[in-house]
């Protein structure tokens, strides 16, 4: 047994070193490219995903079905799907490309606006942190770039690490190259909450997935699913401005981040409950997805933790 696992493990070796190599490359192809020419080659990497990925395909489509069902008909269902395959290409080539920006060139394909990124007023002391509750919205990667555009704070994400630690430092430096700081969201939770105490700090976490043991069940386009406490609670806890900001595509490698409104986490002085604040953001995402459904992560199974299975409640078309 021995020898088996060390053989399995001298093979790992090479076959990691080609993934490593390969995924260099295709960065730097990538970052070669004018933005518009890497956007069209995702669109057209989403375009054969769509076709060769039965499962995921199948998964939009259901799910699409499931929320929009009752007001489109199969065939734009399934024009939505397709068109989001393409969309999540586009997103992943862009966000690999814009990682190789100035911050001029990334404001003109990049733009953020709304309360969220206004500057507190001078004062004494650290600024009160900030926290960006978000989900699998247009190029998401993009929020790691937020620092070009909200001067006083210091911005980080969380992250989920890879197996492979030469492949983790590559796209770690892919999102830190702006200055975000990055927590692996498993191993450095100690960190993270020492650095929101300390204040001056926008945090943005992408929430818009949950399991059955730490979510809160809400109703997501009318059906129950299981929504993240975690910005309610890091929020709350922390005395963090909480808002729900969006990114959505204006044009091909073109996007926009909308912060929108703060999310009240205290009424006449007292703090919410961490579950009616949840309820608030998950809202806030359903709206946003109703705004432009091709924007939104459809491949991901958000209603996994129905007791009722997704065949009784939104029927596949047989063709798909």
């Amino acid at each position: 047994m021995v020898a088996i696992k060390c053989g399995s493990a001298m093979l790992a070796a090479p076959v990691d070193q080609i993934l490593c190599f390969l995924t260099r490359l295709g960065i730097g192809l990538l970052q070669a490219l004018p933005l518009r020419w890497a956007a069209r080659l995702g669109r057209f990497g989403g375009e054969v995903v769509f076709w060769a990925d039965r499962r995921h395909r199948r998964m939009a489509i259901a799910n699409l079905t499931r929320c929009f069902g009752h007001e489109k008909s199969p065939a734009e269902i399934r024009a939505l799907a397709h068109e989001n395959f393409r969309r999540i290409g586009e997103n992943t080539c862009g966000a690999i490309n814009i990682a190789a920006l100035n911050a001029t060139q990334l404001r003109a394909v990049l733009e953020v606006k709304g309360p969220g990124i206004i500057p507190h007023p001078a004062q004494g002391g650290p600024l009160p942190s900030r926290l960006f509750a978000t989900g699998h919205f247009g190029n998401f990667e993009a929020f790691v770039h937020i620092a070009v555009y909200l001067t006083g704070y210091q911005c980080a994400a969380t992250y989920r690490g890879i197996r492979q630690p030469a492949l983790n430092r590559m796209f770690l430096k892919l999102r830190t190259g702006s200055g975000t700081l990055m927590f692996e969201r498993r191993t450095e939770a100690e960190e993270l909450k020492h650095a929101l105490v300390k204040g001056g700090m926008l945090l943005t976490l992408v929430a818009d997935q949950s399991t059955r043991d730490n979510g809160l069940e809400v109703q997501f386009f009318g059906q129950p699913c299981f929504a993240s406490r975690a910005p309610a609670v890091m929020a709350s806890r922390y005395g963090c401005e909480l808002y729900v900001p969006i990114c959505y595509r204006v044009g091909l490698g073109r996007w926009v981040i909308e912060t929108g409104e703060a999310i009240p986490t205290r009424v006449n002085g007292r703090r919410r409950s961490c579950d009616d604040i949840t309820r608030d953001v998950n809202a806030a995402m359903e709206l946003a997805v109703r705004r432009d459904p091709a924007n939104w992560f459809w491949v991901h199974n958000r209603w996994k933790t129905r007791a009722v299975p997704l065949a009784a409640s939104a029927p596949v078309p047989a063709t798909v």
